[in-house]
């Protein structure tokens, strides 16, 4: 399918002598079953072309029909069994943004007109076909009128100029981004880098895994035609119809089918569309270039044992427990070694089913689907984000995703699924968090380990004080430590969601939590083993199963020290992305922090590089069409 396309109809349409039965004839020869028009604020094309078959059909009718209009109609026919034409749009909304609007076939030129003048279309332009109309409505305005009338949403080119990501838009807060990429009645983004196995590609930052776009976006891509034929010496737009183009699984050609598609949660039945020629694009491979995640785990090998049974299932409970997500059983998490795959991929689903159904309560309802990967057979199970928490594993084993690793719950955090499930059950919102403790200790070199209060479940002290830049998203911040009988208890806010736990010791700890208090309690930060930046300061890199980590920290305005550990480049928006090393040093690369599991003797503190400027990896101040490479975006 190619959802956008542009016609004559377009006022910068590249070749303006084009019929549309040679259109159509070009999306026959890219073999495109599913095409839809989208011209420049108007329906003018789509309305255009059918005036022309219908004027055909009125001539056949009273046999007036010369032998060359015999054959032009004959080819209408031909091609509208083989191409299901969908009208739509490209409206411009404030700001110049560019959302697409596609509606069923047969849907009438006036209602698709009274649609546009209701997003504020002047109606003396709205047969110009002119990406200039002046002032029109907001983005979530066009996404809400185009749902609310039946009509598939896409927020076009999201990722390059005229996207809803809003490259150069510095003065556009973060707020503003999460919700033209989040809202509710956004379908789908067309991105310009579908095919992409950067880690930085747009599908993979839309995959459910950043804190602040927990929303798993289905991604696109489109053709943005303004010719028939590519034409390379274009450089701002070479494309011709169905040059990029996107498979899609369906059950049947309809657009009912296609609606109800990205309604859903299946992300596995898109993908970018090649020549026949070319080699076939394996999304497991896509999948293996992101690694594990908050949303994606890895087990190599199955079987019906009870250990690795249980470590599939227990992810199943975490997913569920956190954001959702999918499990991949017969996949080695590193992209260099081969699938290894399931011989008997039928029987291990049902024998995973059954076991769900069997051990995990409340119900989780599940989709495994059988991929196919360098000739392996491969599963894939996706868990959806769970309504009734907690979900409980043999019946009192409840867990959670943090980050790349499924962990067993802490106190505070089971409470925290049994509200939001109670919530959930009674058909109210989550409800909210109390707001994270933002500091301790002012005025110390390295946060104190102070004396413990009588009271151990009392709420740490809050300073007064203010902080130059909001913490990171991802990461933990060991915000409080008391010491009692011999042991350190410490308090650990998660970045992500901005949880806290209490009552934390280095033996009770998770991997990155066990490594934060690790190094609060053996080696605190020290102000000139930190290369600063104003308030904000680098303090040491290191790679987890081959993902680089940041320790940062920064000054709180009564000189006390907040420190960062384990932040991920996901996690560091804003000022802290001037801290992004795009080149590691042999030793970086090399190091694997054994002290996160409490295993080994902690390594040797990387070598630190010059930081590099921030309009070199913040993604609103890229400005290419092409492949982006984004971080977060406030």
């Amino acid at each position: 399918m190619d959802l956008h396309l542009h016609t004559p109809a377009s006022n910068d349409y590249k070749e303006p002598g084009v019929t549309y039965l040679q259109f159509l004839q070009q999306a026959e020869a890219k073999g495109l079953d599913i095409i839809a028009i989208t011209d420049h604020n108007t329906v003018a094309g789509y309305a255009a072309m059918w005036e022309e078959v219908e004027d055909l059909l009125k001539l056949e009718k009273t046999n007036r029909l010369s032998p060359e209009e015999k054959l032009k109609l004959a080819e209408y026919r031909r091609l509208s069994e083989k191409i299901m034409v969908l009208p739509g749009f490209e409206v411009t909304a404030t700001f110049g943004f560019h959302v697409i609007g596609v509606f069923p076939p047969g849907t009438s030129v006036r209602k698709l007109e009274h649609i546009l003048l209701n997003l504020n279309i002047p109606e003396d332009k709205i047969e110009l076909g002119s990406s200039e109309v002046g002032s029109t409505a907001d983005v979530l305005t066009c996404y809400r009128e185009i749902a609310e009338a039946g009509g598939l949403v896409i927020a076009a080119h999201a990722n390059s100029s005229h996207g809803v990501a809003m490259q150069g838009w510095d003065f556009v807060g973060g707020q503003t981004r999460i919700a033209y990429t989040q809202d509710k009645n956004l379908h789908a983004l067309e991105v310009t880098d579908l095919e992409s196995t950067s880690r930085r590609s747009t599908r993979n930052f839309f995959n459910g895994s950043k804190p602040e776009y927990p929303r798993r976006m289905h991604c696109i891509q489109g053709s943005d035609a303004h010719r028939l034929v590519k034409d390379p010496k274009d450089k701002s737009n070479p494309w011709g119809v169905g040059d990029r183009a996107t498979e899609v699984m369906l059950e049947v050609v309809s657009f009912e089918a296609l609606l109800s598609l990205f309604q859903g949660n299946d992300f596995n039945r898109t993908r970018p569309a090649r020549p026949a020629a070319a080699a076939p694009f394996d999304p497991i491979k896509a999948v293996r270039a992101q690694g594990p995640s908050i949303v994606q785990s890895f087990h190599e090998t199955f079987s019906p044992k009870t250990a690795r049974m249980t470590a599939i299932i227990a992810d199943v409970v975490a997913f569920a427990n956190t954001n959702g997500g999918s499990i991949f059983v017969g996949l080695n998490a590193n992209p260099k070694l081969p699938p290894k795959g399931i011989d008997r991929p039928d029987e291990a689903v049902e024998l995973i089913r059954s076991e769900i159904d069997k051990s995990v309560t409340p119900p989780i309802d599940v989709d495994i689907l059988v991929q196919t990967s360098e000739g392996r057979k491969i599963l894939e199970i996706k868990v959806p984000k769970g309504t009734d928490t907690p979900y409980v594993l043999a019946g009192s084993q409840i867990f959670v995703r943090q980050e790349s690793e499924t962990v067993p719950a802490m106190r505070d955090e089971i409470i925290r699924l049994v509200e939001q499930g109670r919530a959930g059950r009674a058909g109210a919102a989550t409800p909210e968090m109390k707001p994270p403790v933002e500091a301790v200790a002012p005025g110390a070199t390295a946060p104190s380990l102070t004396a413990a209060s009588a009271d151990m479940a009392a709420e740490p002290a809050v300073p007064a004080i203010s902080l130059a830049a909001p913490a990171p998203r991802t990461g933990v911040e060991v915000i409080d430590s008391a010491h009692q009988d011999n042991v350190w208890y410490h308090t650990v806010q998660d970045l992500r969601n901005k949880n806290v736990v209490r009552n934390v010791t280095r033996f009770s700890a998770r991997h990155l939590w066990r490594y934060a208090i690790t190094e609060r309690e053996d080696n605190p930060v020290q102000e000139d083993q930190v290369t600063w930046i104003g308030d904000l300061g680098l303090w040491k890199t290191y790679k987890r199963a081959g993902v680089k980590r940041y320790n940062l920290v920064q000054r709180d305005s009564q000189g006390g020290l907040h420190v960062y550990y384990g932040v991920t480049e996901d996690g560091m928006h804003g000022p802290w992305a001037q801290f992004i090393q795009e080149q590691e040093t042999e030793q970086e690369a090399e190091t694997e922090q054994e002290s996160e599991t409490g295993q080994g003797k902690e390594h040797d503190v990387a070598t630190v590089s010059e930081p590099v400027a921030e309009t070199d990896v913040l993604w609103d101040e890229v400005d290419t069409v092409g492949e982006i490479e984004p971080t977060d975006m406030s």
